[in-house]
């Protein structure tokens, strides 16, 4: 994935999320939403790592498109 579609994908997921976040609790299982809400959420984490490895890599002289996608577990144990 090039810089543009880790965006895009960026985009489509704040989206799906917003989405979740503004309907209301009768509209659905709170439980499915959570978890939906979680994955969107973990997804989100790893096209940040991602456009970060890119970035890192063209700053050291080297090829973005060697970055790969982290699993969840190891983005999600970041400490901020």
């Amino acid at each position: 994935m090039d810089g543009q579609q880790i965006h895009h994908r960026i985009q489509e997921l704040v989206e799906k999320e917003q989405l979740l976040r503004e309907q209301a609790p009768s509209q659905g299982a709170s439980e499915a939403r959570s978890q939906e809400l979680h994955t969107i959420e973990v997804q989100l984490d790893q096209c940040w790592d991602l456009l970060r490895q890119r970035d890192a890599k063209i700053r050291a002289g080297a090829n973005p498109d060697e970055a790969k996608l982290r699993p969840a577990d190891k983005v999600e144990g970041y400490r901020q």
